[in-house]
Parts: C-alpha cells; structure tokens; sequence
C-alpha cells in the first residue's frame, strides 16, 4: 500500500510538471533564415566562426578531412541589387588543422635537400577567393558565386555554390551578422600540389561555413 502511495504522489508531481514545462517560452535565436534581414553594405568575416573544411580520399579506403580557420575578408551587398555582391577572402595556409600532429607537421614541411615541398610548405602563405560573378536564385537563399582562388602562386576559376543560413544582430559583438555555408570541389594538381597522387585524391571537397559581421 505504502509503495502504491508513493507512486501516486510521484504522478501527480509529474502531471503538475509536465504542463509547466510545456509552457515554457523556447528562446528566440539572434539569427533567422530571413533575407528581409540582411541591410546593405559591407561585412567582414568573423575569423573565430568562419572556417573552410576540406575533404580528400586516401588510398581508397576512406575519405580524410581537416579544416582552415582564420579566415580575413569581405562581403558586400546591396539587398535591391543581390547580384552585385562581392566576396574577398584570405585563408592562412598555416592555419590547416588536423587530427594527427604528424600529418600536420608534413603538410607544412620543407622539400628535402632543397626539393619543392611535398605540400604547402613553411612558407605557404595564403589562398585568396575573389568573386567575379554572383547568380542569386529567386528564391534569394541560394546563390552561384563565381571567382578566383589564388593557393600556391597558382590562380584558377572556382564555383562555390552557397546558401544563405541567417542574419540578425550577434548578441556578443550587438553588429549585424550574416551567414552563409557553401561547397566547392578543385583539383589540387590545378595548384602545384601533385604529391602522391592518385593515391590521396586529385579532387578535394570544400564545405565552407562562414559569418559576416557588418562594419
């Protein structure tokens, strides 16, 4: 009797509760997937949210990827005029992340006795994208950018199809924020950068996840 007592006190604990808790208001995220809240003018990345994350295939066996960070640039745009948008960014090389220390360390090594680097190198500097050409779709959200990215000395046109993920006003910095994620695919022989090859894949997969904030 008494184990029946305690569980009827406990449902109707719950169903006070329960009710309570449905009620309560979710909180409203800063941004929203809304362009009427996208002003006009120019943006700068926020280098601690904006990452370029790449994708290669290795062996055949499985796919590797890392990332770049600190990511330096500028959007500008213009709402009535979403075509006119430009997009300048630089990518650190030195920045490249990955799991294992050792991979890290080779990717950023010297040649041996003198000979080219197996990839970047010590002194790899940084890749620049520079738009040529946006094709925004109707529906505003998504868009073809079309440009050039300058990595390793070497520059070639590059597609980044990108889709537009929320703007407001970033409670931390109180400035406008925008934000978009975008995809590309290169070749990285395209670039100079031809080591074991076909091995470790040619083509490289970018997903790019960048933040803008208004000056």
């Amino acid at each position: 009797m008494r184990t029946a007592q305690t569980l009827a006190v406990f449902a109707l604990i719950g169903a006070a509760t329960v009710p309570a808790l449905a009620f309560q208001e979710t909180p409203e995220l800063p941004g929203t997937m809304d362009v009427s809240r996208v002003s006009g003018g120019t943006y700068e990345t926020d280098p601690s949210h904006t990452l370029v994350a790449w994708t290669v295939n290795h062996f055949g066996f499985n796919d590797y990827f890392g990332a770049f960070g600190d990511v330096d640039g500028t959007l500008t745009i213009d709402p009535a005029n979403p075509d006119d948008a430009m997009v300048d960014v630089s990518i650190p090389i030195d920045s490249i992340t990955v799991v294992s220390q050792g991979l890290h360390d080779h990717l950023l090594r010297a040649g041996k006795d003198g000979a080219e680097p197996d990839f970047f190198g010590p002194d790899a500097g940084m890749a620049r994208f520079v738009s040529t050409d946006v094709d925004v779709a109707p529906s505003g959200t998504e868009a073809e950018i079309t440009g050039n990215l300058t990595m390793n000395g070497v520059t070639r046109p590059v597609t980044i199809d990108a889709r537009f993920t929320g703007a407001g006003t970033n409670p931390m910095s109180k400035v406008e924020t925008v934000g978009f994620m975008g995809s590309a695919t290169i070749m990285r022989s395209d670039f100079g950068i031809d080591f074991a090859l076909p091995m470790v894949s040619d083509e490289v997969t970018l997903k790019i996840s960048a933040a803008f904030e208004k000056r």
